[in-house]
């Protein structure tokens, strides 16, 4: 595991090293003092920035968010009106970041998406910091022409979660498809929706 030790405030270190302990060791393995040991600060920083287990995982949760904001780069999508075809690229080159270069972030995701299964105020938090991303969605799929923007947002965001499961944490963890087959994937899934 490697996390940065320069640079970043130290609330950024602190949940980057949550969010790869996370991937690393799974849900039991994230503790204020193994966090505190991994990112090479002095016992008692974790729990003086997150004083409880809910605190940290907020804290995981919201760095989450933010680094997938960066992976997935909305703000970079082509214009919806330029047909799906741009748009499965853009959606298939995000996709496809998400299962190679920040596998461990995908992984801590699921960590983390499970553990809100078991804690509503969890919960409640990690889906707060997912509205935006399906609300950027929602606005790409309608201004392709989605008749039922909602209901195509869903399936969406469920292809890709299933794939990205199926191939980081599932039965094809040890085959990530390439770029092309994503972007075959979803260029299927579009047509189908957009009745293209």
């Amino acid at each position: 595991m490697s996390v940065r030790t320069a640079g970043p405030a130290r609330s950024d270190l602190v949940a980057d090293t949550a969010l790869a302990l996370l991937a690393e060791r799974g849900m039991r393995g994230l503790t204020h003092r193994a966090v505190d040991e991994a990112a090479g600060l002095p016992q008692g920083s974790t729990s003086n920035l997150a004083r409880t287990r809910q605190a940290l995982l907020e804290l995981a949760v919201r760095r989450l968010a933010d680094r997938e904001a960066r992976v997935l780069a909305l703000h970079e999508m082509p214009d919806p009106r330029d047909g799906a075809g741009s748009s499965a690229d853009a959606l298939a080159l995000a996709t496809h970041r998400a299962l190679t270069r920040n596998r461990e972030l995908t992984l801590a995701r699921y960590e983390l998406a499970l553990e809100a299964t078991r804690r509503p105020e969890l919960r409640a938090y990690f889906d707060a910091t997912g509205a935006r991303f399906r609300e950027q969605l929602t606005v790409l799929v309608t201004g392709m022409g989605s008749t039922d923007p909602a209901r195509h947002t869903l399936s969406l965001i469920a292809w890709a979660d299933g794939l990205m499961f199926s191939c980081v944490a599932g039965s094809f963890g040890s085959e990530v498809p390439s770029l092309e087959e994503v972007r075959a994937g979803l260029r299927e899934l579009l047509d189908g929706m957009l009745g293209a």
